[in-house]
């Protein structure tokens, strides 16, 4: 498990630097390893499950862990400022990601579900550019959308036809989990990406016990134990360890450039969705990846000049 200690203040000196972001990069691909599972994983879960249970029930176990490890460790309590900011973080990928992704796979095949993956890491870029001051060169613009193109046009080319409520439910996910993104990767740099979700989904549990109680007691929870499995990864993994990497790799790395690795997010759910779902991988899912991981590469060499994303005076220290 990744340390819980606010990420170091260096760090953020580090991100004009391409030759210096080997770990920021490392630690947003091990993020992105583990969010691959987790739109095949919401799709089997919700053949048995309610979408309601499953999108906001994955924040109670996470809630739950996240008790253990602040109080484990002894985290002080944040300021009310950064409540504010963390409640920010929740209502995007504590609330509005997934239950807006888990009520669209419940009409659309995972494949059209890609779409999200495609669109986010642009949208988180674009986010980043805004709120950290960060200025990314023409040629990493160019890569970012290209391999957005590819994906989305690979997702539309598996997908439904037509433009359909689904379609809105993913875009709104995607404008919350971009917000939920940048506004975390800036209180790693105060708190540190473990206790940016620490605190994210604990703040969130007087909402999200009633509704996942009320949503199990409607709906029931009687499923297979295939989807028990799958609801227990979106709140262990997807929900809670997958964030101590992705929050410290977006702090480290850079938002707009670590954010671009998410590209490759879309081929690995397919490998999963084919393993786990028992989906077909054909030759132009090989090819879309491939041409996606190459827009990757070119994506983190470009230029970005940043301002630096000002550490706080350290409020979390061990009691």
């Amino acid at each position: 498990m990744p340390s819980i200690e606010r990420a170091d203040e260096s760090a953020s000196d580090e991100v004009c630097d391409p030759s210096t972001l080997g770990p920021g990069l490392a630690w947003g691909a091990l993020g992105v390893l583990a969010f691959s599972v987790s739109l095949p994983a919401t799709k089997l879960a919700i053949r048995d499950l309610d979408p309601v249970f499953v999108s906001i029930g994955r924040a109670v176990i996470a809630g739950t862990l996240a008790a253990i490890v602040l109080a484990a460790t002894r985290a002080t309590v944040p300021t009310r400022a950064q409540f504010r900011r963390l409640a920010i973080v929740a209502a995007g990928v504590v609330f509005g990601f997934p239950l807006l992704t888990g009520y669209a796979l419940k009409h659309v095949p995972s494949a059209h579900g890609s779409v999200v993956i495609g669109i986010l890491p642009a949208a988180t870029a674009a986010l980043g550019v805004i709120r950290n001051r960060e200025r990314p060169s023409a040629v990493f613009w160019a890569a970012a959308f290209l391999g957005s193109a590819i994906v989305i046009g690979f997702s539309l080319r598996h997908g439904t036809s037509g433009f359909e409520l689904a379609d809105v439910m993913l875009l709104g996910a995607v404008v919350c989990a971009a917000i939920g993104y940048v506004e975390g990767a800036r209180l790693a740099a105060e708190l540190g990406g473990a206790r940016v979700i620490c605190w994210s989904v604990l703040i969130a549990l007087p909402l999200t016990i009633p509704i996942t109680v009320y949503a199990g007691v409607q709906a029931g929870v009687h499923a297979a134990a295939r989807s028990w499995v799958a609801f227990a990864y979106l709140g262990m993994v997807s929900m809670f360890l997958g964030f101590f990497a992705w929050y410290r790799g977006l702090h480290e790395g850079g938002v707009a450039r670590v954010s671009q690795v998410q590209l490759a997010q879309p081929g690995l759910a397919l490998v999963w969705a084919a393993l786990l779902l028992g989906e077909h991988l054909d030759s132009a899912a090989i090819l879309a990846t491939a041409a996606i991981v190459g827009c990757v590469g070119v994506a983190q060499r470009a230029r970005i000049d940043s301002a630096p994303i000002a550490a706080a005076t350290p409020v979390l220290k061990q009691a």
